[in-house]
């Protein structure tokens, strides 16, 4: 009796072992083809060269803060570098961009517009999106309520290829000019919340039917 208990012991714990590994390799499976599906995505769409740049009528810059512990986010300056270049380079004729307004306080397209002025880009030409919370909500934002169907992202690389992937789901044309990456600690975060950033972009594209949080009324770009 108790050689029969044991056995079915070993049994069921062997069977439990087995499925647990088997779920370990379902979820690395999957985190690792929402991860490469936006390489795929992105493939000849991306550059780093701005001469070869197409010309595309608008641009999405992606906010983030400008500082971090009282000190200047270099994600935030290479973005303001690769967008200032853009545009002196003749490119594009408009720019939104787009990221947080969480406060009167934290107003990240506000920022953003404000150094781009100060770098020589018209005020007219720039269009603040206040409802980019996030890369998701910017891009279908840029759709749905800017009306813009061919678009050029500017940002790191990485959020570039996600962009481009969220954006054909959405049926949107759409490349991607590469700012300045980021090789400090801070970077190797980053790009480790990418990881999960990419898997919540599979699923809001193919299982979750995620909307962005606001929408509202439909914004037209300066002619």
């Amino acid at each position: 009796m108790k050689q029969s208990l044991a056995s079915h012991l070993k049994n069921w714990v062997r069977r439990f072992v087995w499925a647990i590994s088997l779920i370990g390799i379902l979820l690395c499976a999957v985190v690792a083809y929402a991860n490469v599906t936006a390489i795929w995505a992105s493939r000849g769409r991306l550059f780093d060269d701005v001469t070869a740049v197409p010309q595309t009528k608008v641009g999405l810059v992606f906010g983030t803060t400008d500082r971090v512990n009282g000190n200047e986010n270099p994600y935030f300056r290479y973005r303001i570098d690769a967008a200032v270049r853009v545009w002196k380079e003749g490119k594009l004729k408009t720019l939104i961009v787009s990221g947080d307004n969480r406060s009167r306080y934290y107003n990240e397209p506000e920022k953003m517009k404000q150094d781009l002025v100060e770098r020589g880009i018209p005020a007219n030409r720039i269009v603040c999106d206040y409802a980019g919370l996030r890369t998701f909500d910017s891009v279908v934002r840029a759709k749905e309520i800017f009306g813009v169907n061919s678009i050029l992202f500017i940002s790191q690389r990485f959020q570039n290829e996600r962009a481009i992937y969220l954006a054909k789901a959405n049926g949107m044309q759409a490349c991607g000019f590469n700012a300045q990456d980021v090789e400090s600690h801070v970077g190797i975060k980053t790009k480790i919340r990418e990881v999960g950033a990419r898997v919540k972009m599979w699923l809001d594209v193919n299982f979750l039917a995620t909307r962005p949080i606001h929408l509202g009324e439909k914004i037209a770009l300066p002619r």
